[in-house]
């Protein structure tokens, strides 16, 4: 509310370089979930984990979030994972 009363060059800054990251978050969301999946596949193998649903559903939307704000660091190694195994 207050970045869009104030109209001074830093806070348009400061909201353009969110909109990046937003835009930038969102696009690489799916590869960050990608290597999430790879990692928890490797780390857990075959084994079913019972949980409570709620606690279950918790720890899902934990890790989409944990993705989605870290997209931007996490996405580039499944990008090149997925080349180096393309390139094969």
């Amino acid at each position: 509310m207050l970045a869009l009363i104030a109209h001074d060059s830093q806070s348009a800054t400061v909201s353009c370089y969110l909109y990046l990251y937003v835009a930038l978050s969102t696009l690489l969301y799916p590869y960050a979930r990608f290597v999430y999946h790879a990692a928890s596949d490797f780390l857990l193998g075959e084994q079913v984990v019972f949980l409570r649903m709620s606690f279950a559903l918790y720890l899902k939307w934990l890790m989409m979030a944990a993705c989605w704000v870290g997209a931007v660091v996490i996405a580039p190694l499944g990008l090149l994972y997925l080349g180096f195994c393309r390139s094969k």
